[in-house]
């Protein structure tokens, strides 16, 4: 279960000028008049434009996100530099007749304006409402769902999971299909937004800026491109997020240290640095995430009930330079003081998987961890990093929980594949099964084409190119069922949308089966 930190009791601003009921918030830097005088109308334009998140579920609170730009096509948001007040409520129901929390915060200019709330003391397992106020202004209406208590017997849980939405590549047609499910939360492994200019042919609709993002005032344009789409503020206001990063939130193929032939090391970590800081201003984070400088603590796990234990993991921050080879008998690939997760973050993942009760441990991993299946190398994937690829599958096949599954997206591609104990050894029992999703947009339409054999090797199962979509996961204590959810199109605004295949996998068995 992710930690939260310590919050002081100090000066609040109450919701109307009444007293502050609800869960304690930071201390408040001071605001000015205006800011502070309630349903005083500061605003011309309409603040909330970015619409609204939830993210990180625990069984007795959840975060809460928004960010004040009535011009968000600029990178302060079209607001002056000064702090502006922001009222926040909770609600059991949507026409907030009953209001569990509520409370304010100061929107700073340091921080695009934007809010990260972790309400507290909500009750396990409920479905609750919120919204925000900016002088007269209201946001839209979010819905959230707090985690059941750990341990607690559960019948059933619903996620999605997703991944690689480039904007220019077409539109979040999949998220609308998505915010119609019936789902407990979404889980996003990454590429949230591309850094890239965007500027091709083929681009299905435009940036503001068509630049590759260096700056904060970059990123901060870009990031509200991409929240200004519908379907990803529906879904948003539809379901908590739990997130995690690959590359292209920062730059593509980025590792721990400086590997951008372009730039001084000096230019490399103040770009990072912020790209990092974009990234949480826009994002349902907790305060323990945000980044410190060029450095951001974004792995951490969350428990549901009885039935899912979730490592969210960062395959991208401690991770050694890509190998610079190209086959797969790579010795640069086997040299056992590579590593993808970082040390600590390997030791914490063993600690977690070696400790866990849950039926079901899923690794929230951004990219690939079966190996390609020929001569190839995946350099950028596990494969460039196989003695550490190694030391995890050891570890599930020797100590590892009761039915491990791995969740992972990046290819733009749906793929299933069930991980032997070891890739060189012909016979190695199955330790996890693999399932990849496609992207949300990257790739954009494509000629579909669906393989379920002679791919030359004895670990995968399924491979599906050139669809766009998700996947949506359903949970019992007996059953992993994945449905690949695919949409007709991206480059129309509304797109049907239809299951690609299914495949499931039986607690306590290994190997993923056709459903």
């Amino acid at each position: 279960m992710t930690s939260r930190p310590a919050i002081d009791r100090r000066r609040l601003l109450g919701w109307g000028g009444a007293a502050l009921v609800g869960s304690l918030l930071p201390a408040l830097p001071s605001l000015s008049p205006e800011a502070e005088a309630a349903g005083s109308p500061f605003f011309r334009e309409y603040p909330f434009t970015l619409g609204v998140a939830s993210g990180d579920p625990l069984p007795d609170a959840v975060v809460i996100w928004t960010r004040l730009a009535p011009d968000p096509t600029v990178p302060d948001g079209g607001l002056p530099p000064e702090s502006f007040g922001v009222r926040w409520e909770v609600s059991e129901d949507e026409r907030f007749s009953r209001v569990v929390r509520r409370g304010a915060v100061a929107a700073l200019p340091e921080s695009a304006h934007s809010v990260h709330v972790d309400v507290t003391g909500l009750r396990p397992d409920r479905v609750y409402y919120y919204r925000f106020r900016a002088g007269t202004a209201i946001s839209p209406t979010g819905r959230t769902r707090t985690a059941p208590a750990v341990g607690t017997h559960l019948e059933r849980l619903a996620f999605a999971f997703v991944s690689c939405q480039n904007f220019t590549a077409g539109y979040y047609t999949a998220y609308q299909d998505l915010a119609r499910r019936d789902l407990d939360f979404v889980l996003h492994l990454g590429d949230y937004i591309y850094e890239g200019d965007g500027a091709g042919p083929g681009a299905a609709r435009r940036l503001t800026r068509s630049i590759e993002a260096k700056s904060l005032d970059d990123y901060r344009v870009r990031h509200a491109d991409y929240k200004r789409d519908a379907g990803l503020q529906a879904a948003h206001a539809a379901f908590p997020f739990i997130l995690t990063w690959d590359d292209h939130e920062f730059d593509n193929g980025y590792s721990s240290d400086d590997t951008d032939p372009d730039s001084t090391p000096e230019e490399f970590f103040a770009r990072r640095t912020a790209a990092y800081q974009a990234y949480y201003e826009h994002l349902p984070l907790r305060p323990a995430n945000r980044p410190v400088g060029p450095a951001a603590q974004l792995y951490r796990r969350l428990s549901f009930g009885d039935l899912l234990q979730l490592h969210v993991l960062d395959t991208r921050q401690y991770r050694s330079d890509q190998p610079q080879c190209s086959t797969d008998d790579c010795p640069e690939a086997r040299d056992p003081a590579r590593t993808m997760l970082g040390e600590q973050q390997e030791a914490w993942l063993f600690d977690g998987l070696g400790a866990s009760t849950a039926v079901w441990d899923v690794l929230g991993n951004q990219v690939p961890v079966r190996r390609y299946g020929t001569r190839q190398l995946g350099g950028d994937q596990w494969d460039g990093y196989d003695a550490a690829r190694s030391r995890l599958l050891q570890f599930l096949a020797q100590r590892g929980p009761t039915n491990p599954i791995v969740v992972t997206g990046d290819l733009h591609s749906n793929q299933v594949s069930d991980l032997p104990a070891s890739f060189d050894e012909p016979g190695a029992p199955i330790v996890a099964t693999e399932f990849m999703g496609t992207s949300i947009t990257s790739g954009g339409d494509e000629t579909r084409r669906t393989v379920y054999d002679g791919f030359g090797n004895s670990w995968e199962r399924f491979r599906n190119f050139g669809q766009r979509g998700y996947v949506a996961v359903d949970l019992t204590h007996d059953t992993f069922l994945a449905d690949y959810r695919g949409v007709q199109t991206v480059r129309q605004q509304i797109s049907p949308a239809y299951t690609v295949e299914k495949f499931a996998l039986q607690a306590g068995q290994r190997g993923a089966q056709i459903a």
